[in-house]
């Protein structure tokens, strides 16, 4: 009976070792480096995260959100309708008398694209 308990071990082992090795695509990937961008569309974007997309795909999502946001009350706006398909959901803004930070959260079937930008008003 030892070998059939071994061959088992061995088994789930190896299963384990594919799970590992296997590349976790539906992790989150940071699309900016630790500076930040200027050339998104708000003052600042401190940072972007996107799951089950591109790095790419999650910049388009942020510069449109942002022509969105302006049209809807310019610099302090808001953003009511879908942006490239993502529902896009602004989470409490950090203010102070001439800035902002605020996190948004967008959403497209699996797809997310998370990032935080700062607007001088």
């Amino acid at each position: 009976m030892a070998p059939m308990r071994s061959c088992a071990s061995l088994a789930t082992l190896a299963v384990a070792l594919v799970l590992l090795t296997a590349p976790a695509s539906a992790e989150a990937k940071r699309c900016l480096g630790n500076r930040g961008s200027r050339s998104l569309g708000p003052t600042y974007v401190l940072q972007i995260t996107v799951t089950h997309t591109s790095c790419d795909t999650g910049k388009k999502v942020v510069r449109a959100y942002d022509r969105c946001r302006r049209r809807h009350g310019g610099a302090k706006g808001r953003c009511p309708s879908r942006v490239l398909h993502y529902r896009c959901t602004e989470g409490r803004r950090r203010t102070s008398p001439v800035q902002f930070d605020a996190p948004v959260s967008c959403r497209y079937g699996a797809r997310r694209v998370r990032f935080t930008y700062t607007q001088n008003t």
